[in-house]
């Protein structure tokens, strides 16, 4: 069967382990190991499991599977919100890059002549829709699903809390009702959701995951947020850690990558992941042992079952992908009752992925701020000097002097010596343009600030300090550098600084405040 592989113990057609392999899944989690061979065999399945547990691929993986005509659409997948249609529609166009499969995002506040077109063109198969702007297309007879075999409910709570379980059931009588697979994603059960499964669903079997609960107490839990990683990740190397560490990175791609640019920067690294054979991993291994590295980058496959007693730092390279490999990754410090250090490192929009560890495992991960160029230089200022003096002694830089004789008519001898040290000590950087910030740029805020649009108000009895309280909390802030606030009946303004915005927006949008669900997004200028 030289065209199937296993993932885990599933079996997989080649192309689709081919494109999971590519997207950094290693194994499957354990939503995916129960659920996937569930729905390959054509079960009903009810999935309770949170946002984080990998369930999208859980359900993307066997659609994609199963998928065997490209000319009608044979699945269709409802989330409550855009933002979610686009996220599962992206996933599953990974998942099924080599059997391309065409799927298609539908949600309303994107223009509906767009969608028609990419509906009557052909050739999509998977539909990923938000409630009511499917039912417009099924009013319009715009879209054609007698010929679904699957049907997911994602999030079904969130759809039920945003009163979409009449059109749910609008949209259910448009399906077939022979030969239907259906599967319901939901982190709680409350009864309407109950109901809906048992008038609508064939002898579901229910897969629960319940999160671990995971104490930690001997761990120092810290992250840094950062635009360019490697950067942050070297100044911190530099200047706050010591000891013996391991790094995680998602992919094994990405542990090749991140060894070679630390080796290239003088550090002692080398990685570990599921390409390398027995003998490779024993060597890297013995290395690390023996202290002659000082790092191990490795993915969470390669480092399961390793028995290391003296590390004293674990950092998150890449933020896992739930919080049980959270756990499972700093679990590897604070060994036999010695004191350990996790650090995980994120982007501005990965904000929220840290907040859902952090209440799962209910612990604090404290901020901290990334130590500056000028913090590292203090570090090494005496071993720079000293590697300085002893380069004059050796005085063999006769060919250098040219260059510096050329660019002393333009430039003083004192700032060509910095510059050449700081070439020495961090390597040459490209200024880079920072235009991701345009999203924010014409809000219609003060200088340096950016202006947000929160739709509740007066109406819902919020005050001022409503959202100070909720800002500073969620987004791990001050609370005296949110700006001005405008509260009005149905909808509010907030300033926050530029340099927070993004992590504000990602980390509220979608969440409470005073029990409300918000949404929240940059205002259009004044």
């Amino acid at each position: 069967m030289k065209d199937n592989g296993f993932f885990g113990n599933i079996q997989l057609s080649r192309k689709v382990l081919a494109a999971i392999t590519e997207m950094g899944f290693e194994e499957p989690s354990p939503i995916q190991s129960q659920t996937i061979p569930l729905v390959l065999a054509g079960h009903d399945v009810i999935g309770q499991a949170q946002t984080g547990t990998g369930k999208t691929a859980a359900f993307g993986i066997p659609i994609v599977e199963r998928i065997t005509d490209h000319r009608h659409i044979q699945a269709l997948v409802l989330t409550p919100t855009r933002e979610l249609a686009i996220q599962v529609a992206e996933e599953i166009t990974k998942i099924g890059k080599f059997k391309k499969v065409k799927t298609l995002p539908i949600y309303g506040g994107q223009s509906i002549e767009r969608q028609i077109r990419a509906l009557r063109s052909g050739g999509v198969q998977v539909v990923i829709g938000t409630p009511g702007r499917l039912l417009d297309h099924i009013r319009r007879n715009t879209i054609k699903l007698g010929l679904v075999k699957t049907l997911v409910l994602d999030e079904a709570d969130e759809m039920l809390d945003m009163g979409f379980i009449e059109d749910i059931e609008s949209i259910l009588q448009h399906l077939p009702a022979e030969d239907r697979q259906t599967l319901l994603f939901s982190a709680t059960m409350p009864a309407p959701i109950l109901r809906l499964a048992d008038k609508y669903m064939r002898d579901a079997i229910t897969v629960t995951i319940s999160k671990e609960q995971l104490t930690v107490p001997l761990i120092d839990q810290y992250y840094y947020e950062a635009r360019d990683k490697l950067e942050a990740l070297c100044r911190v190397l530099d200047v706050e850690v010591n000891g013996t560490l391991i790094i995680f990175c998602r992919t094994k791609k990405g542990v090749d990558e991140l060894v070679a640019s630390l080796q290239a920067r003088g550090y002692m690294a080398d990685g570990l992941h599921g390409d390398l054979s027995q003998a490779q991993r024993d060597r890297v291994m013995k290395k690390f042992r023996e202290g002659k590295l000082e790092i191990l980058v490795a993915t969470d496959v390669a480092a399961r079952g390793l028995d290391i007693e003296h590390v004293t730092h674990v950092i998150n390279y890449d933020i896992p992908q739930d919080p049980e490999s959270y756990v499972h990754r700093i679990g590897r410090t604070g060994r036999a009752g010695k004191k350990g250090i996790a650090i995980t490192f994120i982007e501005p929009r990965e904000y929220r992925q840290l907040k859902l560890i952090e209440r799962t495992i209910k612990t604090r991960i404290v901020r901290k701020q990334l130590p500056s160029p000028a913090d590292v230089v203090e570090r090494y200022r005496e071993v720079i000097k000293s590697q300085v003096i002893a380069t004059i002694e050796q005085a063999n830089f006769q060919e250098y002097s040219s260059i510096v004789q050329e660019l002393a008519g333009s430039y003083e001898v004192l700032d060509i010596a910095a510059a050449a040290l700081k070439l020495f000590q961090e390597g040459f950087k490209e200024k880079q343009q920072v235009d991701d910030k345009s999203v924010f740029s014409n809000t219609g805020a003060e200088e340096g600030m950016v202006r947000l649009f929160i739709n509740v108000g007066r109406a819902q009895k919020i005050r001022p300090e409503d959202i100070v309280r909720t800002i500073a909390e969620e987004a791990d802030i001050p609370g005296h550098i949110i700006g001005v606030i405008n509260i009005y009946e149905k909808f509010t303004f907030v300033e926050v600084p530029e340099d927070v915005a993004e992590r504000v927006l990602s980390v509220m949008h979608r969440n409470t405040i005073k029990g409300y669900r918000i949404n929240m997004e940059p205002a259009r200028a004044k």
